[in-house]
This record gives structure tokens, C-alpha cells and sequence, in this order.
């Protein structure tokens, strides 16, 4: 059994719908969004594949855009709290770590590795200042924490916000072991409940996948970091239209197969 607060599972689905990353394009969520509600049939299951934060125009406005829209497809018939999956993409996980970034043995290193990988975006969103968090972390560990907590009270000020970023699932999978869904990356060489951070940070072992991973039929993550489009293969597929780097937000609509039934693109 995997640890439900790490993995969503998605049962008695006829369809699953994914959403690739988005990285603050709130515009572009919202007309995807628009499109999908028309689209979805009872029974259907729904997993977003994380990367809500970082980078994008409107970080907040993506955050708010997910909680109304998972308040409207909850109001569907049949539809139920766990028929409706968010994963931790690596601009969620970097801001956990930088929520707690006075635990770090080098945290001015730590920050400006995140802050060069897109956070910067993230800490402005929420009113902070990157130069802020720098001379915080030169400052030590009393000024450091008095800065992340402003960061952390910046995000509980924003409804919904914290309470959706402390269910994010590492992964997620259907109940008859047939697809998993993940951000960016895996082990090929690891079972599943022992991936850690590869889901974030081994795009590598993803693109190696020459056989079925752990018995699922299709793999399927919603961010390539090389940016290279979406790819549909026999064991995995990548949905990353390049939302965030000038392409397409998309999700796409799968069946219990791994059969690609419904694509959206916005």
C-alpha cells in the first residue's frame, strides 16, 4: 500500500484527465479550464502535474484559479475530494525548502540556486525581495527565519493557498496499477515508494525508460525541462507543451489504457 499522504490514488474513473505544467500562466489555465469543464463526464478523475508557481506573469492568479476550479468540478456529480489529484512539481518543492531555508547548512547558496531556477518569481508574488532574502541569509539564522516566516504569512493572507500546497502528492496512480502520473522525472532503477526527489530532479531516468516502470502500462509527467514537446510513447508520455516558455498549457484526457481519448490545448 503506498502512503496516501505522498501518493494519490485514483479509483473507479472511466477517464483520467492530466494538466501539464503551467508555471503562474494564469491566462491560459483559465481558458484551458473553461474548456475542460465542458468536457468532463461523470466518473472522470483529474490530476495536475505541478509547476503551478515560478516564472509566470501571475503566480497568485494560478493559485486562485485551481482552488475555484477544483470547487466547481467538485459540485459535478459523483465527483468526490479524492477524484481530484495536485502534484508537487520542482517550484513547489523548492518553495517548501525556501519556507524553511533557516535549516540549510549554506542557505545563501541554497537561495540563489532557487532563485536562479525560477522562485524568484514565486518570493516576489508574495511580496518578498530576493535581496531581502540574501542579506537574511548572510544575517544568520534569527533574520532568516524572520523572513521566511513573512513569506509564509504573505501565503497564508491568500485563501486556500497554504492548505493547497500542504496536500501535494509526490506521484499519483490509478487503483488497478495501470498508469502513473508524475512531475518531471523517476528512477527507472527504484520502486516507486522510494523515488524521493527524482520526481522532481531526474528528467534523466525518465527519458530511459525503454520497458514498463514497476508493472504500470504508461507514465505519464506533466514538465519536460529540456522543453522538447510533447512526446507519446509505448511506456511513457510527456505532455509539456512549454506553458511558461511561450507554448500551449495542455491536459490531456486518458483512458484506464493509457489510451489517449480527449486533448485540450489553451
Amino acid at each position: 500500500m503506498l502512503d496516501a499522504d505522498k501518493f494519490g490514488t485514483l479509483t473507479g474513473g472511466h477517464r483520467i484527465w492530466a494538466v501539464a505544467a503551467m508555471l503562474g500562466e494564469r491566462e491560459r489555465l483559465t481558458a484551458l479550464h473553461a474548456e475542460l469543464i465542458a468536457r468532463l463526464q461523470v466518473r472522470d478523475r483529474l490530476v495536475y502535474l505541478g509547476n503551478y508557481l515560478g516564472y509566470g506573469p501571475d503566480i497568485i492568479g494560478t493559485v486562485d484559479e485551481l482552488i475555484a476550479f477544483r470547487s466547481a468540478a467538485m459540485a459535478l456529480p459523483g465527483m468526490m475530494p479524492q477524484d481530484i489529484v495536485f502534484l508537487r512539481g520542482a517550484q513547489e518543492e523548492m518553495w517548501h525548502k525556501l519556507l524553511q531555508l533557516q535549516l540549510a547548512l549554506s542557505p545563501g547558496e541554497v537561495l540563489s540556486w532557487m532563485l536562479s531556477r525560477g522562485v524568484e518569481a514565486t518570493v516576489a508574488a508574495y511580496g518578498g525581495r530576493p535581496q531581502d532574502g540574501m542579506a537574511a541569509a548572510r544575517g544568520g539564522t534569527l533574520t532568516l527565519t524572520r523572513w521566511t516566516g513573512q513569506l509564509r504569512d504573505a501565503m497564508v493572507g491568500h485563501p486556500g493557498h497554504r492548505e493547497l500546497m500542504s496536500h501535494l502528492k509526490r506521484a499519483c496512480v490509478t487503483a488497478d496499477g495501470g498508469l502513473l502520473f508524475v512531475h518531471a522525472g523517476l528512477d527507472p532503477e527504484r520502486p516507486l515508494e522510494t523515488q524521493r526527489d527524482a520526481f522532481w530532479w531526474n528528467p534523466g531516468g525518465f527519458a530511459r525508460m525503454a520497458q514498463p516502470f514497476d508493472g504500470f502500462r504508461l507514465v505519464v509527467r506533466g514538465f519536460d525541462p529540456d522543453r522538447a514537446g510533447i512526446a507519446m510513447g509505448e511506456h511513457t508520455a510527456t505532455i509539456d507543451g512549454g506553458c511558461g516558455a511561450g507554448g500551449p498549457l495542455v491536459a490531456v484526457c486518458f483512458s484506464p489504457q493509457g489510451q489517449v481519448l480527449d486533448r485540450i490545448e489553451a
